[in-house]
């Protein structure tokens, strides 16, 4: 089955193809030729993912899916949710201060870190939410995954990306999650849960093949 992940980012379309397994050919945009940025200009992560969604599909014609992910600490209220890419921006204009390039996530570490600091007696916990839409003929359906944890008060290490230098999870406590080898941190994953749970809804649904 031929189905188009609404994604640039390599190591998300590797874990996305080791999930689904060889009974489908997973595509990506640059794979059709689809120059265009995708519109995630929504408030929450449902509708992001379906404002991605429905864009590829109307420049592809396929079934596709799409994944929006965002951060919720919860001593900053939820936030960055899902401006989770953009949350060293939004508080810059918040605090009157120069704009960082967008999806700059060392400088949202940074920032984030900083706010936290504002709030030093507050628990750090906090989660990653991820939603795909899978808009599949008529149908359009919905998974999630989540993926408990706290903030450190600084990075370590090297791997992963976004704010996985910072995110300590609940099942792997001694650790950043830019320090646990990628099988590990796949079979744990906010995504990598969604994921599951539309692979195994196309399986027992007969999309396979």
């Amino acid at each position: 089955m031929k189905i188009v992940f609404a994604t640039g980012n390599r190591g998300k379309l590797r874990e996305a193809a080791e999930i689904l397994g060889p009974g489908y050919q997973l595509l990506t945009p640059a794979d059709l030729e689809i120059t265009e940025e995708l519109p995630e200009t929504a408030m929450t992560l449902k509708e992001n993912s379906i404002q991605k969604a429905e864009a590829l599909r109307a420049l592809c014609g396929m079934d596709c899916f799409a994944d929006d992910t965002g951060l919720e600490v919860d001593a900053l209220g939820g936030a960055p949710g899902a401006h989770a890419a953009r949350f060293a921006q939004d508080v810059a204009r918040r605090d009157g201060l120069p704009l960082p390039p967008d999806h700059d996530f060392s400088a949202n570490i940074d920032t984030l870190l900083r706010e936290l600091a504002k709030h030093p007696d507050a628990p750090r916990t906090a989660r990653f939410r991820s939603v795909v839409t899978l808009l599949l003929g008529d149908r359009r359906l919905f998974f999630e995954g989540t993926l408990e944890g706290r903030i450190a008060m600084e990075r370590s290490g090297s791997g992963g990306f976004g704010y996985d230098p910072v995110f300590i999870a609940d099942d792997y406590p001694d650790r950043s999650v830019a320090e646990l080898p990628e099988e590990t941190k796949n079979a744990i994953s906010h995504r990598g849960k969604a994921l599951r749970a539309m692979a195994l809804w196309l399986q027992e649904n007969g999309y396979e093949k």
